[in-house]
């Protein structure tokens, strides 16, 4: 590509973009050379690499290059032999730590099913663990060799230590015994490498010894005493031997170290390759962008495109097509209206995607690959070279013309303006008529009504307008292919104040075909505003629909939960009975048998009594229970119930014999079976005779609820991989199950990935009727690749 097109769609700043979200220098460099490529593998390739960042950022997070230096100079060095020093050494020490951790990263390829084209990077790298533990082993800081770096160093390092201390026992008895009346101060100072005392200069002969040095005042000499110059003598050649160790033990890391230099530069390399992909694949989320598709058919169709550089919470999105049915496309509209920013937005999409950047656009935008990109875009006006902005404008048409061929994409803002209006729109529509003819794709912008009609009568070109609404004098950004723009230049500046009078007598100045034309085109606008106000009604009134359609089976909803609750209320309270009749059978049986002959009879009837009222008791608490009746129920008076009478109890479900009289409080005994209940007369009602076993079968099979699944409901559903209809049809019967199981909460797994498959699934829960709030999972729950749901109690 052109130096020139880079600069003028503003390249350089994308990458300076990327450049920042690269986490290494050797990784911003490699951000800072990249360029667009006009080979559709390479491209593909590159594409398909930034994809795979995307998707393992979405999946594990960030993964930070910081301690990815360039390390090539090290390793020259130790190609030659030489020796690396300790904080070059631990610089080595923390890249290859650096390189565990990003290999540790990439860890999770092992199942075949999880590998993409990064996968084969990660395998490449070697952390060469055992030499990074050496180098931290021996190497404390930048200024710091440890003593276990060798046998010779801690030995040298003790001999070292027992000898200071033999100095500072000789020279503690010397200050604090013989010379303590001729110091100047009780201490002990370091003049050079030798240990000394400071003395008074009067008493200098008294003092055996080296001078070595003395104040600015000359009242103080500091002597080295006679008797500990041979351990000082001392302590400086095991100073040397120190010294000397430290640069085996550097000269043995750094060969050690040499021995791996292939595997480091490799390291080095992929660092540098995959930090380069990340920051592609960062830009790209921080963009809302996606990896487009390739041809090499000169078609590119950007479905919602936006300029990467503007504020993509302002910017207007935009769908661009050519190549297929037409090759060339002419926008027109007012100033301010889009016009220049359409031309730049497809200009630097298509530099982004060759480059094997995302781009800021909607799925499946396509885009094409072109040898060269050439752009006339701006007032490049020169005074050094005496052109005027017409002439710099044609001297870079003249460059295009001669350099494009079918493999370019051309791009011209205000083609053919800075001179009378008649020669440049005639000059505009050769140009662009040559380009035609040859094939060549190119975009672009004018005020020239002679284009217009130029496209509107050329096949294989088309017009092509940014909206302006002249109401609000303020254009919506909005481009439409296929209708032809007006510059409005009436009606802004009717909007403006100018009188009505200086309007009609411009009007009058435009000839009857001009006039006929921009009526023409007035009346195809109001056409175009009629007919997508209508489309707009139109799916307003769909979205009533859908809304209604929710509503109603929203209510449906609730009524199935209102059943169903009231069928499992009645199985329970049912299961609840049928427990109470065994237990009081169950005593009455073992009562009987425990009953030996001579025992008597008063005793048996009184547990019979006692299991009885139990019983009663029982039903007594259920008929206030549940005292509403059923709708239509009459109530029976005492005159209509007689001994022997069929009845149902009504709160029980049961049915059964009258067994006793109603007495003061219209209460009577009801024998249901082996059970003898008491029941109030309110809460019965007669019955022609029916079998109690089969009208009980009866009851209780019409209200049957199959619970047997409850237990095996999983508190957790798993989406990933389904398209978002049939997730949501399991989300839907899931949720169905679990808010019927009495679960409280559940979890919903549906992958980060775009984001597409979890934004289906929250506004399913929105519309849930017993869901009462869902959230995203917390660290250590899923993160934004799970959904905590709980239900409604």
């Amino acid at each position: 590509m052109n130096e020139k097109v880079l600069h003028v769609l503003e390249y350089d700043k994308i990458i300076e973009e990327l450049s920042n979200h690269a986490t290494s220098e050797p990784g911003k460099r490699a951000c800072r050379e990249l360029l667009p490529s006009s080979d559709l593998r390479e491209i593909q390739k590159n594409l398909k690499k930034t994809d795979a960042g995307i998707s393992r950022i979405f999946k594990k997070g960030s993964v930070s290059f910081g301690s990815n230096k360039d390390i090539s100079g090290y390793l020259k060095a130790l190609k030659i032999g030489s020796s690396l020093d300790a904080p070059q050494l631990l610089n080595i020490a923390s890249f290859l730590d650096n390189v565990n951790r990003v290999k540790s990263y990439g860890r999770s390829d092992k199942e075949e099913d999880n590998r993409d084209v990064l996968s084969d990077l990660f395998d490449g790298l070697e952390p060469l663990t055992p030499v990074a533990g050496e180098i931290r082993r021996c190497i404390i800081s930048e200024d710091e060799i440890s003593s276990d770096a060798s046998p010779a160093l801690r030995h040298i390092r003790r001999d070292i230590q027992i000898t200071g201390d033999r100095i500072h026992d000789q020279l503690g008895k010397m200050v604090n015994g013989s010379l303590r009346s001729y110091l100047q101060e009780a201490v002990v100072t370091m003049r050079g490498d030798r240990y000394c005392i400071p003395i008074k200069a009067e008493y200098k002969s008294q003092v055996n010894g080296i001078v070595h040095d003395q104040s600015s005042t000359g009242s103080t000499l500091f002597i080295e005493p006679a008797v500990i110059v041979e351990l000082n003598n001392k302590l400086r050649e095991l100073a040397a031997m120190e010294k000397a160790e430290i640069e085996v033990i550097l000269a043995r890391l750094s060969a050690e170290v040499g021995g791996y230099l292939t595997a480091l530069s490799d390291n080095a390399a992929i660092m540098t390759e995959l930090d380069f992909v990340f920051a592609k694949a960062s830009l790209a989320l921080s963009q809302n962008a996606i990896t487009p598709i390739f041809n090499e058919r000169h078609y590119f169709n950007i479905i919602k495109g936006r300029h990467p550089l503007l504020d993509k919470k302002k910017a207007v999105p935009i769908d661009v097509y050519a190549g297929k049915d037409f090759d060339m496309i002419i926008i027109t509209g007012p100033n301010t209206g889009g016009k220049t920013v359409t031309l730049k937005t497809v200009g630097l999409l298509t530099l982004m995607g060759q480059a094997g950047l995302a781009i800021p656009a909607a799925d499946r935008s396509e885009l094409s690959v072109f040898n060269e990109i050439y752009a006339d875009i701006g007032d490049e006006q020169s005074i050094e070279q005496s052109l005027s902005t017409f002439s710099s404008h044609m001297t870079n048409t003249v460059r295009i013309l001669e350099n494009a061929d079918e493999n370019s994409l051309c791009l011209f803002d205000e083609l053919g303006a800075g001179t009378d209006p008649t020669e440049g729109a005639a000059l505009a529509i050769s140009i662009l008529d040559h380009l035609h003819k040859r094939g060549i794709r190119t975009m672009a912008t004018t005020h020239y009504s002679e284009l217009k009609v130029y496209a509107l009568t050329t096949e294989g070109i088309q017009n092509a307008s940014c909206e302006f609404d002249v109401e609000s004098l303020r254009p919506t950004y909005r481009l439409l292919i296929g209708v032809p723009g007006k510059s409005n230049a009436f009606a802004i500046s009717k909007r403006l104040g100018l009188s009505d009078e200086i309007i009609e007598a411009a009007g009058a100045q435009i000839s009857q075909d001009n006039r006929k034309f921009e009526d023409l085109l007035t009346d195809l606008e109001n056409s175009r505003v009629t007919i997508e106000n209508e489309r707009i009604e139109i799916e307003r009134y769909k979205k009533e629909v859908e809304q209604l359609k929710e509503e109603l089976q929203g209510k449906q909803t609730k009524l199935d939960e209102s059943r169903d609750k009231i069928l499992r209320q009645a199985h329970e309270e049912a299961r609840e009975i049928l427990q109470e009749a065994k237990d009081a059978a169950d005593e009455t049986i073992r009562t009987m048998r425990k009953a030996e002959a001579g025992v008597p009879m008063q005793e048996l009837e009184k547990a019979r009594q006692s299991v009885n009222k139990k019983i009663s008791d029982k039903n007594q608490k259920l008929s206030i229970k549940n005292k509403p009746q059923t709708p239509g129920h009459k109530k029976l008076k005492p005159t209509q119930i007689k001994l022997g009478d069929s009845v149902r109890i009504i709160s029980m479900g049961l049915k059964g014999t009258i067994s006793s009289k109603p007495d003061k409080d219209g209460n009577v005994m009801v024998q249901c079976g082996i059970m003898k209940s008491r029941a109030h007369i309110d809460d019965l009602e007669l019955i022609k005779e029916e079998g109690g076993k089969e009208q009980m079968k009866k009851f209780y099979g019409q209200h049957k609820m199959d619970l047997s699944g409850a237990k095996n409901i999983r508190t957790e559903l798993n989406l990933i991989g389904l398209n978002s209809a049939d997730a949501i049809a399991e989300l839907d019967k899931y949720l169905d199950s679990a808010y019927v199981s009495h679960l409280p909460s559940v979890r919903i797994v549906h992958g980060k990935g775009s984001g597409v498959l979890r934004q289906a699934v929250h506004d399913h829960l929105k519309a849930a009727p017993y869901v009462k709030s869902f959230k995203l999972g917390e660290f250590g729950e899923g993160d934004s690749g799970v959904t905590i749901v709980t239900f409604i109690k």
